[in-house]
């Protein structure tokens, strides 16, 4: 039996608000807890100003907002049209480690093929949680994609902290971890021919974080990067961690995304988790990734 059921009903019960009709964009929730796909959009128009790009802006952030996670599919954009895609949204981040294609570095380069050692995002995590400002959000253009496989799995992360106890909520606040990109980033792209930098970031910030703009708590922790609870022993840190982490993959609170050629994924790293599958060896999965940058974790 699911740690969230039981003989009194479900231990989380989500009340989705679908508020307003959509004007400019149709919304198709992939569940009712996480992720929507947004159709009637073309985002090479969108970034060069069409129309009812001000107006359907808008409405592509409130549908972020909402369902955390978004999908489009059947987009022919360029490099530059995905790098002005992400600038609608803020400055762009730039990842530590990762190699990146043509001649800007925001444009993060994703590639797996039957030689490859590994690939993309295998682990649940929200990227690059090290940073003292972690990004705000990731936005993936698959291109090329395998017959079958290679889906994303992505996570609730205000569903995993609102399915919590109280008792844990109260144990939880205040507390902070330790996120370190060191052990994941050293070695990772050598296959790339990515050298080693001197170091990887690494950061301190809430185990349980508020979320800048709709104000909701989320679970902040995760098996990529974070190390171990501050302030605590380490038996109880790990002992802790081993527990959230587990609760947070519960499948309640996922969606599951199965990746066509020319589709892309939005997802907030504030409040979700995600999780790439690797099981489509030896064919090939490639794309960019374009990255916005986020504000320190409080």
């Amino acid at each position: 039996m699911s740690s969230l059921a039981g003989k009194q009903g479900p231990r989380y019960r989500h009340m989705a608000d679908d508020g307003a009709p959509y004007e400019t964009i149709a919304v198709e929730k992939l569940t009712p807890i996480i992720g929507a796909e947004i159709s009637g959009v073309d985002i090479g128009a969108l970034v060069e100003g069409d129309t009812r790009s001000n107006r359907q802006m808008d409405e592509i952030h409130r549908a972020l907002a909402e369902n955390l996670v978004i999908f489009f599919r059947d987009q022919h954009i360029t490099p530059q049209q995905h790098l002005a895609f992400g600038r609608k949204f803020g400055e762009l981040h730039v990842h530590p480690a990762a190699p990146h294609e043509d001649d800007d570095p925001a444009l993060m380069k994703i590639y797996a093929d039957k030689n490859s050692p590994r690939a993309n995002g295998e682990g649940w995590h929200s990227d690059v949680s090290c940073d003292l400002e972690p990004p705000m959000g990731s936005i993936l253009y698959i291109r090329q994609c395998p017959p079958r496989g290679g889906d994303t799995l992505f996570a609730n992360m205000y569903a995993a902290y609102e399915a919590l106890s109280d008792r844990m909520k109260a144990y939880l606040d205040g507390l902070t971890a330790l996120h370190d990109g060191e052990p994941i980033y050293r070695g990772l792209y050598a296959n790339y021919g990515v050298a080693d930098r001197p170091s990887y970031p690494h950061a301190e910030h809430p185990v349980v974080r508020t979320h800048p703009v709709t104000g909701r708590k989320a679970l902040y922790v995760n098996r990529g990067f974070t190390r171990h609870i501050n302030g605590i022993p380490r038996d109880e840190s790990d002992a802790m961690l081993a527990y959230l982490y587990q609760h947070a993959e519960n499948p309640l609170f996922q969606c599951r995304f199965r990746w066509t050629e020319n589709a892309i994924a939005f997802w907030d790293n504030r409040c979700t988790q995600h999780r790439a599958m690797w099981d489509y060896w030896p064919h090939t999965r490639s794309g960019t990734r374009v990255t916005v940058k986020g504000e320190r974790p409080v």
